[in-house]
């Protein structure tokens, strides 16, 4: 099967074509409308000078007629004689002299003139035989004297109009099919796993648009190959840990059974296995689950039920407040924010709180930790980040937490931030899209915001 031409060869052809015929149309009104009236009446002006020419001839006496005659020739390249002999139909004469046959026709008023051509003198000459004092006179004019060459101009601009029609196509082609080509190769280096230098966001709105998105699909693509590689390597080195006690402990059990070694393997196993979901948890965040209505208020009441205990309490600062939501993943942000909170903040309670801002809706886990330096926080989204500098899971958690509320938020629309909190701490918020129609109770949930806020 023959390969379908390229898209520069396409857009070439067709813009060539129709230059070319925007050309052609050009030439076309331009010789109807401008070159032929002109002529037109060019040829009726030298029709009438010749009729005029041919009477006077005949009405001058015979002795004056020479010096009238050289008149003529002189200033208006033409010549009276009685008769020219040896004169034949020209089968062909530029299209002027065929306006200028119609308009001797119009001007004599007798049968179609034909214009007859001599050589004399070296020179070209067209005659028309012209009635004049009774009898016929012959005008001849010189061909000099009509020196225009329209055809030759036409066929010449013509040309050059294709020849410039031709690099023109090929230019603005090529311009148009660059930066596709730029895109499949940047595409074709992306399918090979390699990265891919950042295309030009420039051109046209729509080629610097297409480019924009592409380049940040390439830093996405980027960025989860480096998050897998992470993670890949994260997982492989702290499941190494719990594998190697497992190892050592059934050497032991081999040696000498006891309930202290099989907790302790029990406690590895629900290590690796708490370990292997937060995994499952990072691969299934950008799952997309059905919304429902909430109130929010209920949600964050259950959360603190949940991981509240007499040493960590958490208290909720929210009024009602419906919002639809995918429930299981906001659940498994809050908590995995809330969660984080009680393990670095082990000494005051945690506060969840909620925000109506309009149409849009914020929530909340206050603490009272060491907090994160602004210059780590970027970091800390990253999988297998910990500030605290152990690996163990007891002091600082997988780190995985703030990776899987990212991932959560990418895939829902929503927008996590981690912000110093007045007076100390960390204020981790989650802020939701904007709905419809305002969530109920706005201002009394602000106002129960504002005296949490006052409270911590």
């Amino acid at each position: 099967m023959k390969p379908a031409p390229g898209l520069a060869r396409q857009h070439s052809l067709w813009l060539a074509a129709a230059f070319i015929g925007i050309e052609l149309l050009t030439v076309l009104a331009f010789s109807w409308l401008v070159m032929l009236p002109m002529g037109r009446r060019s040829a009726d002006d030298l029709a009438g000078l010749m009729v005029l020419s041919a009477q006077t001839w005949a009405e001058l006496p015979p002795g004056t007629r020479p010096s009238f005659e050289a008149e003529l020739r002189e200033h208006h390249a033409l010549q009276i004689r009685p008769d020219v002999p040896g004169l034949s139909v020209d089968e062909w004469h530029p299209p002027f002299f065929w306006l200028l046959e119609a308009a001797l026709t119009r001007r004599a008023a007798t049968e179609p003139h034909l214009i007859r051509r001599a050589e004399a003198d070296g020179q070209t000459w067209y005659w028309a035989r012209l009635p004049a004092g009774g009898g016929t006179l012959a005008v001849g004019l010189a061909a000099a004297r009509i020196d225009s060459q329209p055809l030759t101009a036409l066929v010449i601009a013509l040309l050059a109009g294709l020849v410039l029609a031709v690099a023109l196509a090929a230019v603005l082609a090529r311009r148009l099919a660059a930066p596709l080509e730029r895109l499949e190769e940047a595409s074709e280096r992306i399918g090979e796993g390699r990265d891919p230098a950042p295309l030009p966001e420039t051109g046209p709105r729509e080629i610097a648009a297409l480019s924009r998105r592409f380049n940040t699909m390439a830093r996405e693509v980027r960025e989860l190959l480096s998050a897998r590689t992470t993670l890949l390597a994260g997982i492989s080195h702290d499941l190494r840990t719990p594998l190697a006690r497992l190892r050592l402990a059934l050497e032991m059990l081999r040696l000498q059974p006891t309930d202290a070694l099989l907790q302790g393997m029990e406690r590895d196993l629900d290590q690796m296995n708490q370990l292997i979901g937060n995994v499952l948890d990072l691969a299934r965040g950008l799952a997309h689950e059905a919304p429902r209505r909430v109130d929010l208020a209920e949600l964050l009441r259950q959360l603190a039920a949940e991981q509240s205990d007499g040493a960590r309490p958490v208290r909720v600062q929210c009024s009602r407040c419906e919002r639809t939501v995918p429930v299981m993943a906001l659940r498994r942000a809050l908590g995995n924010l809330l969660q984080n909170a009680q393990r670095y903040a082990p000494e005051g309670p945690v506060d969840l709180v909620c925000e109506p801002l309009g149409l849009r809706c914020r929530l909340g886990v206050l603490d009272r930790g060491p907090g994160i330096a602004p210059d780590q926080v970027e970091a800390m989204f990253q999988p297998f980040q910990r500030l605290e500098p152990s690996r163990s899971p007891v002091t600082g958690g997988s780190g995985l937490g703030l990776a899987i509320v990212r991932e959560l938020a990418r895939a829902n629309g929503w927008q996590v931030e981690l912000l110093p909190r007045e007076g100390g701490g960390l204020a981790a918020w989650l802020e939701l899209p904007a709905e419809a129609e305002p969530a109920a109770d706005g201002q009394g949930a602000a106002s129960a915001s504002q005296g949490a806020r006052g409270r911590g």
